[in-house]
């Protein structure tokens, strides 16, 4: 008698997402040259030939791991951009944008801090370098909208100002954790309250407690 097959199943997408998840966090922990096939499968509870089943490398994984995020990050970005905001407005609204993104792609966020660089050097994640000057003019384009219309001081080196304020967002990345105390737009609060306007006192002028009024004439 003639062998049955056996039937073939497909994935189902919500397996597929917790593979990639599994694979996102394992990535993100060990980096994607040390990060083995046979390790992820290990971490989902699986053989190495099935995780086969469902992508064809690693390099797949992690291609739809960081192609998901920057999608997801572009239709937030791309919302905030087109609502006519002012530039403090659009600013803040980015800033929140990020720290959601944060809470749904944490290990996606690390990845492509410390992988998108070398990654972007091969064909296949060419979309990487373009999503980078995508987001350099979107954010310049903010700041310097902000100094013309006087909203920003005008002695800010605007490229320096971009820099500090996109690494102190994604390096958020490193310490948050979904579900803690405070939510992302409880943190995106805090953080533009700090960049924005200080974390010093105001003070009505400029005050020396330990000159005398003679004493500060020039």
């Amino acid at each position: 008698m003639p062998t049955k097959k056996k039937p073939q199943v497909t994935p189902t997408p919500e397996r597929r997402r917790e593979l990639l998840a599994t694979a996102a966090e394992v990535f993100a922990a060990q980096g994607y040259n040390a990060t083995t096939v046979r390790r992820i499968a290990d971490e989902a509870g699986m053989l190495a030939g099935s995780l086969y089943y469902h992508f064809d490398s690693k390099e797949s994984m992690i291609d739809e791991i960081l192609s998901t995020f920057l999608d997801e990050l572009w239709q937030g970005y791309d919302e905030v951009l087109a609502a006519g905001l002012g530039p403090r407005e659009t600013i803040e609204a980015l800033v929140t944008e990020s720290f959601r993104e944060i809470d749904r792609h944490r290990p996606a966020v690390a990845i492509y801090q410390k992988e998108s660089r070398h990654l972007a050097t091969q064909p296949r994640f060419a979309y990487l370098a373009d999503s980078q000057t995508k987001f350099e003019k979107a954010w310049l384009g903010t700041l310097e909208r902000g100094v013309t219309e006087g909203v920003f001081r005008d002695d800010l080196d605007i490229r320096l100002t971009y820099r500090f304020v996109r690494d102190t967002v994604w390096v958020a990345a490193s310490w948050y954790r979904p579900g803690g105390h405070h939510s992302p737009e409880e943190i995106a609060r805090q953080y533009l309250s700090m960049v924005l306007d200080g974390i010093a006192l105001r003070t009505q002028g400029v005050f020396c407690p330990l000159l005398t009024t003679e004493e500060q004439q020039p």
